[in-house]
Order: C-alpha cells, then structure tokens, then sequence
C-alpha cells in the first residue's frame, strides 16, 4: 500500500492491512524538505537587514525547490549559486535536500539503507533547526520510506485521478444532475 506520511493514512493501514508492505510515496518524503527550506528562505529573508542580500533571496523560492537538474539557463544557475553561496544554512540545506533524491535511485535496498542514515546523520549535523526536524521525521518514517525496494509503487497515479477529477468539477461549475457527473467521470 502506498500513502503520504499522513497519521490517518498510516492508522488506517495498520488497522486494515497489518501485513500489506506500507510504502511511503516519495513525492511527500521530499516535500518535506521543500516544505523546510521555504520556510527557511522566508525566515532569513525576514531576518536578514542588509537590503541587496534581501534582494538576492526574495526570488529564489522557485530556483530552490526546483530539480537542480532541471536549471539549465546559465543565469539561473548564477543566481543560485549566489544566494548559496551568501547563506550557509539555505546551502546546506538545498544540497540536503537534492541528495535526498539519491534514495531512491539505490542498486539495492541495502545501499539505500546506508545512504539514508548517512542523509539523516548529515541533516541532523546542519544544526539548523527544520533541518533536524525533517531529518527526525525521516528517521521515525525509515521503514515505510525503504519499504520501496521491496515494493515499487507510489500513489502518483491516484493523484492525477484525482486532480483530474476536481479539474473536471471546477471547470463544470458544480453539475446539477448527479448522473451526468458520474458519466463524466468516467
């Protein structure tokens, strides 16, 4: 079974399924991170009194949470690696943060066990406080986070359903009939 991180998810598993192999969808492990380091950007932004570094981070939200490799203007890059360079926790932070990726890509669920407590013993070394944070989720969520290796499955597919389903609401403004909704859907 695959599901977020969500506590009802996980109860309703192990009320329902205790046997199943609960996998932890990917997707929400790094959302995590993304989560921490907007947080962290807007902290320093709010915190920093110098005006030109202020300007540096304002528009980073976006290059930070994006795929590293997925920056391929030579501009973009340089602006990153600006504000990087300037903020030592937002740098650790966003390296964090791509090499959580590197999970998932393991040859074996052996290697990703290695992997993933070294992620976390760097994480946790950051000293930045939702750095650590995510890291101890991370910890309490290893097994349902390793259990990929021994089920490839997310609920990627679910959620496209599903957003394609509210797309279809919004864009009907509300179906008066019931029925038709229903052929709609299908």
């Amino acid at each position: 079974i695959a599901t977020d991180l969500s506590k009802a998810f996980i109860a309703s598993v192990m009320e329902h399924a205790p046997l199943a192999v609960h996998v932890f969808d990917h997707f929400h492990v790094v959302k995590l991170m993304n989560d921490a380091i907007d947080k962290l950007r807007s902290r320093m932004y709010h915190e920093e009194k110098d005006l030109n570094r202020r300007k540096v981070i304002k528009g980073m939200r976006w290059l930070l949470l994006c795929n590293g490799k997925d920056i391929y203007d030579d501009k973009h890059k340089e602006r990153l690696e600006n504000a990087l360079a300037m903020n030592k926790p937002l740098a650790q932070a966003y390296y964090l943060k791509e090499s959580m990726r590197e999970i998932w890509m393991q040859v074996t669920k052996t290697h990703a066990e290695s992997f993933l407590d070294e992620w976390i013993r760097q994480a946790r070394s950051t000293k930045v406080s939702l750095i650590e944070k995510v890291a101890n989720t991370i910890a309490a969520y290893r097994s349902g986070i390793l259990a990929w290796y021994d089920c490839h499955i997310s609920t990627a597919k679910v959620e496209g359903i599903n957003n394609k389903i509210k797309v279809l609401k919004r864009n009907a403004y509300g179906f008066r009939d019931d029925k038709y909704f229903e052929l709609r859907l299908y």
